[in-house]
């Protein structure tokens, strides 16, 4: 497209000379404000990638991708009802689990915390990954009996509890006595800590042995709800209806991800699409700048554009030397901004300890944004939206000022000199 001479005219633009600074000056400052929004757009659509990743896995990983509960009762028969769910195709797991809000105390009487408790066998709590895999202090082998709890480190950290200490649970629910209604306390070991990585559950959730949660809770012999794993969160409402139709007849109703969590998910993808096209801002004054450094080029080589077509240079020839200089900082700038930017998210956890040691702050809080580390997710095919658009713009700055170069009529030009 660009023969040898046309490189050889517009690589000469490009290198200034004296007297000719300003041009350069503001054809750098538009290079790197490109490389700069370019970076900026693939860090952030990294990080909100990762964001929406990590919270799904985890919410997920530890509430399920659908949840059968009882029409206004327990379900007395869950052992039943969760065999005809396992039997259904897409479906990984249905864990029995009896849930209820609690008060946390540790035995001194200290800090008083909410939580939410769930009784869970101790061969469904190994099948949750997210909680078995992440397990810092004990292990699960402990987790049976009436006595025994698993927390999360936050929740230990708070309440100052170690391996051994004892949990008191006291039950919103209290009983009649004579003297009036009081809560039910009742402590239990802790054989077990983890760590999710997700603060919410770190810090509010409690399991327990199922038959101790159906004595605490009093429903003997019954769940609250059973937690169904499906093989694909995407084709959950599938599922839902495959469930609807195999339980047909029973008091129940089934609720799904995309239901329970469809705000909270939806809200996280609209912040995606508006940081995506605020960020694209960047991208368009940058290009903004190659419009402007080039039209002053062209000002500038006013009396050599009238010579080149005194020579013979056609317009055709003129415009595609001012296309490439253009388009030279342009493809420069993308590529420099989208290595930055790649190479930032593969950093992005080292970066973060680095800026907070240098400057002494918490620049990612988990009790803020649910998650202990910042999670950065690069997407190829996002990334390579990005340079596209990047691209796109900057070869769409450079056709006006090339077409007004190649419109310069010669006679005029050599005239004016």
């Amino acid at each position: 497209m660009f023969n040898a001479f046309e490189r050889a005219v517009a690589g000469r633009y490009l290198r200034a000379r004296r007297g000719e600074r300003f041009v350069s000056v503001i054809a750098g400052f538009s290079l790197v404000g490109i490389a700069l929004g370019v970076a900026t757009l693939i860090i952030v659509m990294s990080v909100m990638n990762g964001f929406r990743i990590e919270l799904m896995g985890r919410i997920l990983g530890l509430n399920g991708h659908l949840g059968v509960y009882g029409g206004g009762a327990p379900l007395a028969n869950f052992d039943d009802l969760a065999a005809r769910v396992r039997g259904l195709p897409g479906v990984v797991s249905a864990i029995p689990v009896v849930e209820g809000q609690v008060g946390l105390t540790n035995e001194r009487g200290g800090a008083y915390l909410g939580g939410l408790v769930r009784g869970i066998r101790q061969d469904d709590l190994r099948k949750l990954r997210v909680v078995a895999d992440n397990i810092r202090v004990g292990s699960l082998n402990q987790f049976q009996g009436d006595d025994a709890v698993a927390i999360g480190v936050g929740l230990a950290q708070r309440l100052g509890l170690g391996l051994g200490s004892q949990l008191q649970l006291i039950s919103p629910q209290g009983q009649a006595t004579v003297i009036g209604n009081i809560p039910r306390i009742r402590s239990y070991k802790v054989v077990a800590i983890f760590q999710v990585g997700f603060n919410e559950a770190d810090t509010g959730f409690v399991y327990l042995p199922l038959e101790a949660a159906q004595v605490f809770f009093r429903v003997p012999n019954a769940a609250t709800q059973i937690e169904v794993l499906t093989a694909d969160p995407d084709r959950v409402q599938v599922v839902n209806r495959e469930i609807r139709t195999a339980l047909s007849g029973q008091p129940v109703r089934v609720v799904d991800w995309t239901q329970s969590n469809n705000s909270f998910f939806a809200a996280v993808e609209v912040e995606r699409n508006v940081m995506f096209l605020i960020l694209t801002l960047i991208i368009l004054v940058a290009a903004f700048n190659i419009v402007s450094s080039l039209i002053m080029m062209v000002k500038d080589k006013t009396r050599d554009i009238a010579v080149l077509r005194t020579l013979g240079a056609g317009q055709g020839a003129i415009m595609r030397i001012f296309l490439l200089c253009g388009a030279s900082v342009g493809v420069a700038g993308t590529l420099v901004g989208a290595l930055l930017g790649i190479v930032f998210c593969l950093n992005i956890e080292t970066i973060r300890h680095w800026l907070e040691g240098l400057t002494g702050t918490n620049l990612f809080n988990p009790e803020v944004y649910f998650l202990s580390k910042l999670p950065a997710v690069v997407q190829w095919h996002e990334v390579a939206q990005v340079i596209v658009m990047a691209l796109v713009l900057s070869l769409l700055a450079t056709l006006y000022p090339s077409w007004r170069a190649a419109r310069t009529d010669p006679v005029e030009a050599l005239r004016s000199e």
